[in-house]
């Protein structure tokens, strides 16, 4: 994605300076599974207030029935204290609180991603240089003028984390990437499904940006998708998730291992988060008269995401 310039874009011509400031949403969010772990991490900025997340889970002992979830960390800061990149090759995306660090900082061919808490530590680097295309989607969200996401394939990364008491090396690992920025509306709300492996991956959400991000990666091409369709009880985001697209192109089941959940209520803010982590099962096929092509315990996350912001 080139430098993205919302001053262009019609339907915000006519929007008071505030009115941009508080309600520019922007993340940059990374997904890295390096067997066994899965980690998850993001630096956010909504705009009257700034973020960031990060959480290791261990598949092996969430399977052992020993508590999968190593480590959780968030901090919150004041608004203007995040920098959120344009791009994933720009001027790089961090946010530093009194609870530690968060940084993703281009470096030749890839990202440095590095988090520094009390709680978990990760250095890795992510590889830019694949040969499969990026996800680009720019259009006007249910609620809202104007929003754009860039969506990875798998890219190649590695690295180490400690986190739990644990000091792990992360080889031959996996990670993909998500920057997005846009102004959406006050109450947003969205299912997501991700997951990437070196020939097969996909970006599934359905919710405030209709279908323009659903995508399947498969060898090496980028396909789009249909609606998605979430079945799901809300109640119980651990049991298994059926998830189709409208052209029949997706059809997987998705078992939980475990994951991470947050609730907040800030009076004037709300939010209802759940990220599982699990496996993925089921079929997708290249186009309509394809042959299908098995799915078998593709690792990756779904998400049940409510926001009033």
């Amino acid at each position: 994605m080139e430098q993205l310039d919302w001053q262009g874009w019609g339907a915000l011509q006519q929007r008071p300076a505030w009115w941009r400031r508080l309600r520019h949403k922007r993340w940059h969010y990374v997904g890295l599974h390096g067997d066994p772990f899965f980690i998850g991490l993001a630096v956010v900025d909504v705009g009257w207030c700034a973020t960031a997340f990060a959480y290791a889970f261990d598949r092996q002992a969430a399977a052992a029935g020993q508590g999968g979830l190593l480590a959780d960390v968030r901090s919150d800061a004041l608004p203007g204290r995040a920098c959120i990149a344009p791009r994933v090759g720009g001027a790089g995306s961090r946010l530093t609180t009194r609870g530690g660090s968060w940084t993703l900082d281009p470096v030749a061919g890839g990202l440095h991603v590095r988090v520094d808490t009390r709680a978990l530590q990760l250095e890795a680097t992510i590889g830019l240089d694949g040969t499969a295309p990026w996800l680009l989607a720019v259009g006007e969200p249910a609620g809202g003028p104007a929003h754009a996401t860039q969506k990875s394939p798998a890219l190649p990364a590695h690295g180490w984390l400690r986190a739990g008491g644990r000091h792990a090396t992360l080889n031959s690992a996996h990670a993909c990437i998500d920057s997005s920025s846009g102004f959406l509306g006050r109450t947003t709300a969205w299912r997501w499904a991700c997951a990437q492996s070196a020939g097969l991956g996909f970006n599934l959400q359905q919710g405030y940006f209709g279908e323009q991000e659903n995508a399947l990666w498969l060898d090496g091409r980028l396909i789009p998708l249909g609606a998605a369709q979430f079945d799901f009880d809300p109640r119980q985001p651990l049991a298994p998730w059926r998830i189709r697209t409208s052209d029949g192109l997706l059809d997987l089941v998705f078992t939980p291992e475990g994951g991470r959940h947050e609730d907040r209520n800030l009076l004037l803010a709300a939010s209802h988060y759940v990220q599982p982590v699990g496996r993925f099962n089921g079929t997708v096929r290249a186009h309509g008269g394809a042959p299908a092509r098995a799915v078998r315990d593709l690792v990756g996350v779904t998400e049940d995401h409510r926001s009033r912001w």
